[in-house]
This record gives C-alpha cells, sequence and structure tokens, in this order.
C-alpha cells in the first residue's frame, strides 16, 4: 500500500490486539497493523504480535504497567492527532477490546472532536477469551445465566466508586475482573463484606491465552493468601462463580 504523505487526511484505527496470543489476532486488525505509517502500542498486546510490526512502520511503545507510565493518557491522545494531522495512517493498538476498559472511548471521543477521522477493529477480549482457554466457560446453561465484567483498576482521581460492590455481591452468575492483581484483597473483602459467599469459587488467570498461562484456584476466603502464595501477577483475569469448578475438567491441566 502507497504510504500517506503530508497534506493527506490522516486517519486513526483503534485496533484491538486480543488477549496475547498472536492467532487470535483478526484478520483486518493484521492487514491494518502492516499498512500502518504509525503504531502506538500498550504492553498487553504481547511480544509475538509486537515483534510481528512492518519495519517501516514509526513504533511507540505507550504502555503503562506496574504504576509506571511512559505516557500520560492526555499525551498519548496529543500524540494520535498529532500523527492524523500529518496525513499518517495511525493505529493505536490495545490488548483486547478497544471498547472494554481500554479507553478506547476517550480516544474516539476526542479525535472526533478535533474532525479526525477514526475507526474502530474489535478485538477479541481477554474477559471471555482468557478463561476459555483455561477451560472456563464464562456462562454455562447449569450454572450461570449471566456475565458481569468490571474493571478491578478504577481512576484513582475518582471521589466515589462507580462499582456497587453491594449488588455486585447479591448478583448470581459469573463476575469477570479485569486488571484486578493489585487491588483483589480490597475487591475481594468488599464482595465478603456485602454478604457474597465465602465458599464461592474463584480462579486467577496469568498471561491467559499464551505459553505461560498460569492458573490459581481458591474460593472467596483463601484466594488473596493463594495469590500472595503463588505470587500471581498482572496482567491477570480474575473469575468468581461457579463456572470455575469446570477447569478442574477442562483446563489444560495448569
Amino acid at each position: 500500500m502507497k504510504k500517506r504523505t503530508k497534506g493527506y487526511g490522516g486517519k486513526v484505527f483503534l485496533v484491538g490486539a486480543g488477549p496475547g496470543d498472536p492467532e487470535l489476532l483478526t484478520k483486518k486488525a493484521e492487514r491494518i497493523i502492516k499498512e500502518a505509517d504509525i503504531i502506538l502500542y500498550d504492553q498487553l498486546v504481547g511480544d509475538e504480535i509486537i515483534k510481528s510490526f512492518p519495519d517501516e512502520a514509526e513504533l511507540i511503545n505507550v504502555g503503562k504497567h506496574a504504576g509506571l507510565h511512559k505516557f500520560e493518557q492526555d499525551d498519548i491522545t496529543r500524540m494520535l492527532i498529532k500523527h492524523a494531522r500529518e496525513g499518517k495512517m495511525v493505529v493505536r493498538l490495545k490488548g483486547g477490546d478497544p471498547y472494554l476498559f481500554g479507553r478506547g472511548g476517550e480516544e474516539a471521543e476526542a479525535l472526533a472532536a478535533e474532525g479526525i477521522e477514526v475507526e474502530v477493529i474489535p478485538g477479541i477480549t481477554s474477559a471471555i477469551a482468557v478463561p476459555a482457554c483455561a477451560g472456563i466457560p464464562v456462562t454455562h446453561r447449569d450454572c450461570a445465566s449471566m456475565v458481569t465484567f468490571v474493571t478491578g483498576h478504577e481512576d484513582p482521581t475518582k471521589e466515589k466508586s462507580a462499582l456497587d460492590w453491594s449488588l455486585l455481591a447479591k448478583m448470581s452468575g459469573t463476575l469477570v475482573v479485569l486488571m484486578g492483581v493489585k487491588g483483589i484483597e480490597c475487591n475481594v473483602n468488599a464482595l465478603l463484606r456485602h454478604g457474597k459467599n465465602p465458599e464461592t469459587p474463584v480462579a486467577l488467570i496469568e498471561r491467559g491465552t499464551t505459553d505461560e498461562q498460569k492458573v490459581t484456584t481458591g474460593v472467596l476466603r483463601n484466594i488473596v493468601q493463594l495469590a500472595k502464595s503463588a505470587g500471581v501477577k498482572p496482567p491477570a483475569v480474575m473469575v468468581i462463580g461457579d463456572v470455575v469448578k469446570l477447569h478442574e475438567t477442562l483446563g489444560r491441566g495448569e
């Protein structure tokens, strides 16, 4: 594809890279990445996908992890706007799906406000794919007719949590917590405090869908201690509910 040049209207693609396994990257995402002039990528897109980036593209690692931010969100948004105005084909590559706790909506709003064309390329979300690869279907006719996704890492500038833990504790079905390793003790205690059964099964799935996948299972009353003993580290997905029991028969033997 002929590269864009200055004077040509640039465009930003908000692309989901999926949960980490490079074979779970969609065909459309793969094509758009190969055509990009510049790629601003998160670390959670996975090392194998990062290695596949085209040599001619400019690469900027804007990943945030372990409390270390190379760029703040406002900086990333400004870079997207700047490069699009230069007429470049810009790929903003995110782990999972851009619109599920990926701040893709914020970036799309900012780009639209500047009159910049933006297109979203959905990705396979880790909220479903990671449990699946650990032998845990998030819904099951016998034990879970609903699933709820929540973030375990809310905006620290919020005066009040947007999560109603009293409501979450009462809900049946499956609860999937993303980015919840750092706040696991606080989140588990909130569920217990609001009456969630302490014997509710829990799974923590680290680096799901990759060769380094590791699963730690327990119940609400002991999962915090088990996580500490196992040295659980992000990225990890926490699954809470009876579907976790299926890991014993459907898991890959972690």
